[in-house]
């Protein structure tokens, strides 16, 4: 199954609408704004900059009538990736230091306060072999969060969160 998600120009799902079931990198090429938007199915990570980059949220299959208040936006939406479905194992290396440095941690599954678990002072790099993750700034899934798909991730902050450290990591589950 893939992913539909619809963009409104307006709250409430008013003015123009733009539909997309793929990766979106500037919706400003489709909507003058985006301030709310539908999830016909599938699972989005939606950008309040252009280019995958700023504030992110998952949106799940629902209705987002004022993405703002739900989310606490500054702007309005302005790009979108879709997650695809993943089926299979889940693996993640996570890094207390940039470039893979310092102690290394291997985790399958979620984990609700990695840095007191493992005691790892911090987390600035990790390789997602197998599957999708979203990576939060505080335990228990809470505070703003980074999606992460596979690859390796040298910095965090030369991804732009140079001023946030992580302490929770869940996996993307098929049944998002």
């Amino acid at each position: 199954m893939h992913g539909k998600i619809i963009f409104y120009e307006d709250r409430n799902f008013q003015g123009r609408s733009y539909e997309t079931s793929s990766d979106c990198a500037d919706t400003s090429s489709h909507l003058s704004r985006c301030h709310s938007c539908k999830v016909e199915s599938g699972c989005f990570m939606v950008y309040d900059q252009p280019n995958y980059v700023g504030q992110q949220y998952l949106l799940r299959r629902g209705e987002y009538s004022d993405y703002q208040c739900m989310m606490g936006f500054s702007d309005c939406i302005r790009s979108c990736r879709m997650i695809p479905m993943h089926n299979g194992s889940y693996r993640i290396r996570l890094y207390e230091k940039e470039d893979f440095g310092g102690q290394m941690y291997e985790l399958m599954d979620d984990c609700d306060n990695f840095q007191n678990r493992y005691q790892m002072s911090d987390c600035q790099s990790c390789n997602v072999m197998e599957g999708h993750w979203l990576m939060y700034e505080q335990p228990n899934y809470r505070g703003r969060m980074m999606y992460l798909r596979p690859g390796e991730y040298r910095s965090f902050q030369d991804l732009g969160y140079d001023d946030m450290s992580f302490s929770s990591i869940r996996r993307i589950t098929d049944s998002c």
